[in-house]
């Protein structure tokens, strides 16, 4: 059985700290993203609101830095917690457009 960690997320940019780099000299970002939606949930329709922590680490922080705070893209990616234990974060490895 091969296990699965992918998660494809639309959501909006809340936050965006400056592009640091690692000291392997890669470039990161860390985010929040805002996450709003309708959802069916036992046959009953819900409003769904999530914020969620993420990281992009590479090209793909150079990219999202240049996004505008509240741009809105479909962001793929896999989940971890971080070394500290607290919280999932959301590992952005690509986002496009809708």
């Amino acid at each position: 059985m091969t296990e699965q960690n992918h998660l494809e997320l639309t959501a909006g940019i809340a936050e965006q700290k400056a592009l640091r780099y690692t000291p392997a000299g890669l470039p990161v970002i860390d985010l929040v993203l805002e996450h709003s939606s309708s959802m069916q949930e036992a046959g009953t329709l819900r409003q769904v609101n999530a914020t969620v922590k993420a990281v992009a680490i590479g090209s793909v922080a150079e990219r999202i830095q240049t996004q505008p705070i509240g741009s809105v893209w479909k962001f793929s990616g896999f989940l971890a917690t971080p070394k500290n234990g607290k919280n999932v974060v959301l590992h952005i490895q690509e986002f496009k457009t809708l």
